[in-house]
């Protein structure tokens, strides 16, 4: 099988943020996509951005246009939020976003009446209606086909940085899971989620995706959901290993580190330098710590062993890739990282805020409500940066 890679503007950003539509007053979701999606694809037609349904008719899905730089992708996500916010506001339904919803459970919500998703829930059964997950997707322009799976390897190193960094799913259908992200270990149940496969090059990637066509495991590329994936049609590669963001500011800041660490990579190749690699599993054991622990985890960063805080080795690697960021012009974007360090991420918000209601779940989704709506926009976000 032959997958063209899609000709892309390097470290070009697209971005990709699924929204949680809920009631105003009982912070329950609520599976009301399919009464104001008419109205915004009507309204959106000739814009840069897109506002789309999900699997479940409890999300939206707001996508950038191909932005020059992250500054110029988050405007058009934001322009995008403030669209749906016209249609939803009249009708009392509320935004928000994390990993998973608090309480709610999923055997009250509905699947969108699309074929593929039909197929899926068939397919997977209880882990695909499970599935009450919601995530950030991060599109980088690569520009150059063989440079795909070497940076893709050398980021899986980066992926507990980034799963701590957005972990925001510590609930589980009204349980405290002790988990971060838990939703980073429900997702890798799907048949064809989870950590990307160690191919060596684009051709394995295409021996691979003709096997599972052939097999019927899955249509086409598009099918495949690893932690990090290429996107042939849009010529990047796609991080989708985070959690839903719970602000606009923090998306930002985790789109410039990951558009940052791939010009990094894309830099090396060209001056003919190998790539770092993890063993893969010392991958896989990083990716549960950050689960499990966050911005707390002790993570392994490189091939001898060697152990270090999530939170320092993040702000070496900080240190040493500002440069970069300068010249991509998301130097302050990327800066806006040291505020979820000192701050904390949003599953350790979440849970200040369940102490303090004394586990009343209702609060911590108001809470989020209100991050959501009423947190700084990232033009406010930036200008307290300096």
């Amino acid at each position: 099988m032959t997958v063209p890679f899609a000709t892309s503007a390097r470290s070009t950003v697209g971005l990709e943020w699924e929204l949680m539509l809920a009631d105003g007053e009982t912070g329950d979701l609520v599976g009301r996509a399919p009464e104001i999606l008419p109205t915004l694809e009507e309204r959106t037609a000739l814009e840069r951005y897109t506002v789309t349904g999900e699997l479940l008719t409890n999300t939206v899905e707001v996508t950038s246009g191909i932005g020059d730089t992250v500054e110029a992708a988050v405007e058009d996500i934001a322009d995008a939020i403030a669209a749906v916010r016209e249609v939803s506001n009249p009708l009392g339904i509320e935004l928000l976003c994390a990993g998973s919803h608090p309480f709610a459970q999923w055997y009250d919500q509905q699947v969108t009446d699309k074929t593929r998703y039909h197929t899926l829930i068939e397919r997977t059964q209880w882990w695909g209606r499970n599935m009450m997950i919601w995530g950030i997707h991060v599109h980088v322009g690569v520009d150059n086909v063989d440079k795909v799976f070497p940076i893709i390897h050398a980021l899986s190193a980066y992926l507990p940085h980034l799963q701590a960094l957005s972990a925001s799913s510590p609930f589980w259908a009204g349980e405290r899971t002790g988990y971060a992200s838990n939703r980073a270990l429900v997702f890798q149940q799907l048949p064809t989620a989870g950590l990307p496969w160690p191919l060596r090059d684009w051709s394995e990637f295409e021996q691979y995706l003709d096997g599972m066509v052939r097999t019927g495991v899955m249509a086409d590329a598009t099918e495949v959901r690893w932690d990090i994936r290429p996107a042939p049609r849009w010529g990047t590669i796609e991080v989708r290993a985070c959690d839903g963001m719970s602000t606009l500011p923090e998306l930002a800041a985790v789109a410039a580190l990951v558009q940052v660490l791939i010009e990094h990579f894309s830099r090396e190749l060209d001056e003919g330098r190998e790539l770092p690699v993890l063993p893969p599993w010392f991958v896989r054991e990083n990716k549960w710590r950050a689960a499990r622990y966050g911005l707390d985890a002790r993570i392994i960063v490189d091939a001898e062993g060697k152990q270090e805080p999530v939170r320092q080795h993040l702000r070496e690697t900080m240190e040493q890739l500002v440069d970069i960021a300068v010249e991509l012009k998301c130097a302050r974007e990327f800066a806006g990282l040291e505020t979820t360090l000192t701050q904390g991420a949003s599953y350790a918000r979440q849970l200040v805020v369940a102490d303090a209601a004394d586990g009343d779940l209702r609060e911590v989704v108001h809470h989020l409500i209100r991050e959501f709506r009423a947190g700084p926009t990232l033009r406010e976000h930036l200008a307290q940066l300096g």
